[in-house]
């Protein structure tokens, strides 16, 4: 049995045609987890009362 020909999608030709032009799309950025990202809007200072 033959196997049957896909209908034809504007949507995919007219992105295959914008990575013709531009070029291929970039890697995403692994995201660091929020923690390193941001810094405590109220950094503590309870180390330096102390000593």
């Amino acid at each position: 049995m033959k196997r049957r020909k896909g209908n034809f999608r504007r949507e995919k030709r007219l992105r295959a045609i914008a990575r013709e032009r531009v070029g291929a799309v970039k890697p995403a950025r692994v995201m660091e987890p929020k923690t390193k990202r941001k810094k405590p809007k109220h950094p503590g200072r309870w180390n330096e009362d102390l000593a």
